[in-house]
């Protein structure tokens, strides 16, 4: 198992990508604490549960307190936790940005930073930030969430060099469109769902979306001594979405 005995945090794990990636890291051997503002759905046995928004500091700090009373130490973070708007520019309003980048951006920056000293007297580890294809593409109606993922990229460099002596690995993923409720809620937002769903796939040039396992591959590559080398990373799992 790649990740026997690892302690591993996950925010955004009630459903899809960080979801996925927290079953798989639990059945590889780790230790999982699961963060969400919704309730958990079957989570894996043994797993420690906290039910909160992830801007908010206090409750970042508590969570990952929390694990370290429990188990010792702390050698993974994948923060998956995010939300859209999918709006213009012209269209979105300051609380919508606001809102973004708090759950995107600062959530991202706030359990990074909650981990950093937990994770150093650990040894090291590895943070896995989730960001998208979107900010090195571009998009339409998506001002907001773009630019927030642009930050999570430029936050997991400057992180990924700041604290690579310390032993600690950044890197992002950078998904594309991947078959979770979130996406299927994006398509909603349009005119005509079903055109929009179809002119997604049809910009990938594998012609299908990814899914939530193959995500969760490439978090348990980034979590595990496979990449031990690796680090200052944006790894694309978007089946070609830039090359298109």
């Amino acid at each position: 198992m790649k990740l026997k005995d690892k302690i591993a945090i996950v925010t955004g794990a009630a459903s899809g990508i960080g979801a996925g990636a927290a079953r798989l890291f639990a059945a590889e051997g780790a230790k999982v604490a699961l963060v969400d503002r919704d309730p958990i759905p079957s989570p894996p046995a043994g797993a420690l549960i906290f039910q909160g928004d992830v801007s908010d500091s206090a409750f970042a700090a508590k969570a990952v307190s929390e694990v370290m009373q429990a188990w010792g130490r702390l050698d993974v973070v994948l923060t998956a936790a995010g939300m859209s708007v999918g709006k213009k520019l012209a269209d979105t309003t300051e609380e919508e940005w606001d809102r973004v980048f708090a759950v995107n951006a600062k959530g991202t920056f706030l359990w990074l930073k909650a981990c950093l000293a937990p994770m150093s007297a650990s040894g090291g580890g590895s943070m896995i930030t989730v960001a998208s294809q979107i900010p090195l593409s571009g998009g339409r109606n998506t001002a907001s969430y773009a630019s927030s993922k642009g930050a999570v990229i430029a936050l997991t460099k400057s992180v990924a060099l700041d604290y690579a002596s310390d032993g600690i690995r950044v890197n992002a993923l950078a998904p594309g469109a991947i078959d979770t409720p979130f996406l299927h809620r994006s398509f909603t937002r349009a005119a005509d769902p079903a055109a929009a769903r179809q002119a997604s796939i049809d910009r990938h040039p594998m012609n299908r979306f990814g899914t939530v396992e193959e995500v969760a591959k490439a978090a348990l590559f980034l979590a595990s001594d496979d990449s031990s080398f690796t680090t200052w990373s944006v790894l694309m799992v978007e089946g070609g979405w830039n090359a298109g």
